[in-house]
């Protein structure tokens, strides 16, 4: 039997200030998302996600680390974000940063976890945008 490290790592966080086109479209957020996961090296090993009438989309990527998520309130310039990794190879924060460069909020608060490792490591931070309109959360 194979043993698998319990190590992982969790980042989620609250978006505000996101335009209503970019948060209303579950089509659009798909496409990106599967380009956040790519790009934190993740494998995809599903994908699903809903349109709500009048606005909003949820949609989850299944990870063979784990699982990404985002769900959108496109009226209120919200979204929440999570992605939660197991292991050393994916870091969650590259996918959830190129959600954020996509997203493009005037806000954002964070928080990071440390996870199966006993007691959960927990880090959070607020921030506000820089002229870009991007927040760095990569602090």
């Amino acid at each position: 039997m194979m043993e698998y490290s319990t190590y992982g790592r969790h980042v989620a966080v609250d978006a505000w200030g996101v335009a209503f086109a970019h948060l209303n479209s579950a089509d659009l957020l798909c496409k990106q998302m599967v380009q956040a996961a790519e790009a934190s090296g993740a494998t995809i090993l599903s994908i699903q996600s809903k349109q709500f009438e009048p606005q909003g989309a949820t949609v989850l990527l299944l990870l063979s680390e784990s699982h990404m998520s985002i769900h959108t309130y496109p009226e209120k310039g919200f979204a929440a974000l999570d992605c939660y990794t197991c292991g050393e190879t994916v870091d969650p924060q590259v996918a959830i940063q190129a959600m954020l460069d996509f997203l493009q909020p005037l806000s954002t608060s964070l928080a990071r976890m440390t996870r199966g490792m006993g007691a959960l490591h927990v880090s959070t931070a607020s921030e506000a945008s820089d002229a870009s309109g991007a927040a760095d959360t990569r602090k």
